[in-house]
């Protein structure tokens, strides 16, 4: 009998690429398993986790809103309403294990399925480790992280150090053909290639900074692919008229961003690092300041003083940024440097080890 596996959360692609890379990687080692994804309805997952060939559940489910607290009053009722429809879920797919993976379907999928006695096993992306995930981290089964020194948040037992698993087309960026990739984006071979990217929301600031500067960046020869995210798409594509940039809310071929790129302008939330690691381009992070914990400038700060990356700081962007992609642009012997000790911190097997210790416990 083929075994069930749920894998759950998302809300952004730092979580929803990871926890597709695991779903692949199970499929690889045992391909008579059975997986199920259960998202939020309305988030990012619900449309991703489809086009990567996967079955999703949507959850009537959303977190608390600290800016608008009104929002809030409904909260009990959909927590209360995503329970029962976990428990619809689970009864109809009867799971041997749950991989919970960040965002706030994780929450009442991992613990129904501790309540249940069914093995709920955790992947925590961050340095610094969230409320649900310390909650749940006491009956989780395993907890895989990306860093050491998490026994500050969870059970030291239950901790194994896996690095962040990376999707595997990203993993193979350095075989794809430059000059195709530049050709995807409408980019010429020859010129600098610089890639902006903040996420899948976008990052205000560096797109601001960025929109201001664009004259400056194109007239010292650089040809511009730009993630703006969803916020304020329109008005950051009314502001391009140049041919020698591309630029749109999402990039769906990330691997062929990376290939195309010379240096890269970036957040540094922990699958931008991982990615990034793999790749192993020249960036420049502009750490989102208002993560828990402020932990993206602990993430980039990790690589920054270690020579493997630069930073500017998020409220330095405008007038900082644009400076710091020309000076690097003009640094040949940075650029190599950058790369050749970024590199190192890849990690290329994460999503292995995160199945291979399911599929053990599952299959004992």
């Amino acid at each position: 009998m083929s075994k069930h596996i749920i894998i759950s959360g998302g809300g952004t692609g730092g979580h929803i690429f990871p926890a597709i890379a695991i779903a692949n990687a199970l499929k690889k080692m045992e391909p008579s398993i059975d997986i199920l994804f259960v998202g939020a309805k309305g988030r990012m997952e619900m449309e991703k986790v489809p086009q990567a060939g996967y079955p999703i559940e949507g959850l009537d489910i959303a977190g608390f809103n600290r800016s608008h607290l009104l929002k809030n009053i409904s909260l009990p009722y959909k927590i209360i309403k995503s329970f029962l429809q976990v428990r619809k879920v689970f009864k109809r797919f009867k799971p041997h294990a749950v991989i919970g993976v960040g965002g706030y379907a994780s929450f009442p999928v991992l613990q129904y399925a501790q309540f249940a006695g069914i093995p709920a096993f955790i992947h925590e992306s961050n340095s610094f480790a969230g409320k649900a995930n310390k909650m749940l981290g006491k009956k989780a089964a395993k907890i895989f992280v990306a860093t050491d020194g998490m026994e500050q948040f969870f059970p030291r037992e239950k901790l194994q150090v896996t690095g962040n698993p990376v999707r595997p087309a990203i993993k193979n960026v350095k075989h794809i053909n430059k000059e195709e990739a530049l050709s995807f984006f409408g980019m010429k071979p020859g010129k600098t290639t610089l890639l902006v990217v903040g996420g899948s929301l976008g990052a205000r600031s560096v797109n601001e900074a960025i929109a201001a500067g664009l004259e400056t960046i194109l007239g010292e020869g650089i040809q511009l692919i730009w993630q703006t995210g969803k916020t304020d798409a329109g008005k950051w594509k009314a502001g391009v008229k140049d041919d020698a940039v591309w630029v749109n809310d999402f990039i769906n071929q990330m691997e062929l961003a990376y290939a195309a790129a010379d240096m890269v302008v970036s957040r540094a939330g922990a699958m931008a690092i991982a990615e990034l690691c793999v790749v192993g381009k020249p960036v420049i992070f502009v750490p989102y300041p208002f993560a828990a914990e402020d932990h993206q400038t602990v993430n980039a700060l990790n690589l920054v003083n270690k020579h493997a990356a630069l930073m500017v700081k998020d409220h330095e962007v405008k007038d900082k940024l644009v400076a710091a992609v020309i000076a690097l642009n003009a640094n040949g012997n940075l650029q190599i440097e950058l790369q050749k000790n970024i590199e190192p911190f890849a990690v290329y097997n994460a999503d292995e080890q995160v199945a291979a210790t399911v599929l053990k416990k599952i299959n004992q």
